[in-house]
């Protein structure tokens, strides 16, 4: 049964839009623990758009689960990363522009300098995870360039508009999945999962751990935020 890491960016959002002191992300943190989520993760980004660097101290001196800090693979972050010392890193590519993480690392373009980063996060006793897409070579190298975990990104197969779409991207990530399975590679799996597509992704027994956000904090703004962990948890139980 996979775990459940919420990614409370979102609530940083929302306080960032107006630029006032709430909704407070910390805050949301204790209230998913509460519900019953596995894990938090946030996402500190180069332009801090949403979580900032007191949201993260604050996190890691809060969170009771596992802290799961998404960030790219720069000097800056990794600084921060190991003054910080979160439970693991997520190493995600990031762009200025875009709305969202659009797709996976490019662990084969960028084999020499993620292998150092991991290493010196390894070093400061940080289990790091690569957010990839579905592909084989790219696990592959996510096994070589020295990598605990991946986390498979599940944008392709949740932005399918046809089932016959959705199926084909459901293979790719089954593939995906046996080939890290074989690398002794730990499996999250995550971006865009919601309340009606999570089921199928769930259902792999492989898949150690799925993290979301932006679905269950757009549920929290109707139904409040600890029914929306709990309803999203127990979608997952059912599987």
């Amino acid at each position: 049964m996979a775990r459940l890491g919420v990614n409370i960016d979102h609530v940083a959002t929302v306080r960032q839009a107006r630029g006032v002191q709430y909704p407070d992300p910390v805050a949301a943190a204790v209230i998913v623990e509460l519900a019953g989520a596995d894990g938090i993760v946030c996402h500190l980004r180069e332009d801090r758009r949403h979580i900032q660097d007191r949201d993260l101290r604050l996190l890691r001196e809060t969170v009771q689960t596992q802290l799961n800090l998404e960030m790219a693979a720069t000097e800056e972050m990794i600084r921060i990363a190991l003054n910080t010392k979160p439970d693991i890193v997520t190493l995600v590519p990031e762009r200025r522009e875009e709305l969202t993480t659009e797709g996976g690392l490019d662990v084969l373009k960028n084999h020499r300098s993620l292998k150092k980063s991991i290493q010196r996060l390894q070093r400061g006793g940080i289990s790091v995870s690569l957010f990839v897409d579905p592909n084989k070579e790219q696990i592959r190298a996510a096994e070589e360039v020295g990598a605990n975990a991946i986390e498979i990104h599940t944008g392709h197969y949740c932005n399918a508009r046809t089932h016959a779409l959705q199926d084909e991207e459901l293979k790719r990530i089954l593939d995906a999945v046996a080939e890290a399975s074989h690398r002794n590679l730990r499996i999250a799996a995550g971006h865009g999962l919601n309340y009606v597509n999570v089921k199928r992704i769930a259902e792999i027994k492989e898949i150690e751990e799925l993290n979301i956000g932006h679905s269950i904090i757009a549920r929290a703004v109707l139904v409040g935020l600890d029914q929306a962990v709990r309803e999203m948890i127990a979608l997952i139980r059912a599987t």
